[in-house]
């Protein structure tokens, strides 16, 4: 099965932007699949930095993403984890240049159980 992959990006009160996909491939565990949908919320934040410095609100400090698998954060953190991501797509380890440029900020944030 594919996992679902979503964020929400607030400014101020409100949410502005938001989005809840199927991912395109097949997670082998839940820490990749959140290393995945993670990956994907850094393409939005980088955009929509982008998008708030044409209108004058330069963001001088790294956007927050809130992540609840610590796997995935230390995958992210740490680019010596071959073994473990190997088999990950090139295209999602972007995010750890994101992080070392000070672009995001992964921060663990534990979700709740139904």
């Amino acid at each position: 099965m594919r996992s679902t992959s979503g964020y929400a990006f607030s400014f101020g009160s409100g949410v502005f932007s938001w989005a809840s996909v199927k991912q395109h491939s097949v997670a082998l565990s839940t820490a990749e699949a959140e290393y995945v949908s993670a990956s994907e919320a850094t393409t939005q934040a980088i955009w929509l930095r982008f998008v708030l410095e044409d209108f004058g609100e330069l963001q001088a400090e790294a956007t927050p993403l809130m992540v609840d698998n610590t796997s995935a954060i230390a995958m992210t953190r740490n680019p010596v984890f071959h073994q473990k991501t190997k088999h990950i797509n090139r295209r999602y380890h972007f995010i750890r240049d994101a992080l070392q440029d000070g672009v995001v900020d992964l921060r663990y944030c534990k979700s709740k159980s139904r």
